[in-house]
């Protein structure tokens, strides 16, 4: 089995298995970071089907904006729903946590695998092209070629920045909604 095969499999397992957990979850905001896993996952599998520009829209427009918006609005509106959350037990690990935990750690590890294999040795496809001459050189101004970047070469540090903008408006919002104590 290749890596490449290992991770589209890799990719709609996650897929598969976060969209599944997702319409079958009755909490809200566990349900909104599942769609988060769900479109990043959906984003590798339209990389395998050589539709770049699709995978860093879907990225940036739904995993970078509209499901920050829907957090965000999440947070703002409504108090028995975020009473929930905080009413869980005080256990370190519960069977939701479980849940959580497993599927981060394979979004994690599937990440971390093909940035290191990717470091190594580029995927055959990638080979052929260069093979071919079909790569794009670095003056030629397409969107291709910051696919290939964010992708590949970048995906780590560019996830990293994303992860800590969603914290701190998580915090922001988790701020503002602070009760005032008289």
């Amino acid at each position: 089995m290749t890596i490449d095969l290992l991770l589209f499999y890799a990719f709609a397992a996650m897929a598969i298995g976060s969209a599944l957990l997702l319409v079958n979850i009755r909490n809200t905001a566990r349900a909104l970071f599942l769609l988060f896993i769900v479109l990043f996952a959906m984003a590798g599998l339209y990389l395998f089907a050589l539709a770049d520009f699709i995978a860093i829209t879907q990225i940036l427009v739904y995993v970078g904006g509209v499901l920050i918006l829907l957090i965000f609005a999440f947070m703002l509106s409504n108090k028995e729903l975020l009473h929930d959350l905080q009413s869980v037990s005080h256990r370190f690990i519960t069977i939701p946590r479980w849940q959580a935990l497993i599927i981060s750690g394979a979004f994690l590890s599937v990440m971390l695998y093909s940035v290191i294999s990717w470091s190594q040795t580029m995927p055959e496809w990638i080979e052929s092209a260069q093979m071919a001459g079909t790569v794009i050189s670095p003056s030629d101004n397409n969107i291709q070629a910051l696919g290939f970047r964010f992708m590949t070469q970048y995906v780590l540090p560019f996830e990293i920045i994303s992860i800590f903008l969603m914290m701190a408006l998580i915090g922001a919002a988790h701020l503002s909604r602070k009760e005032q104590h008289t």
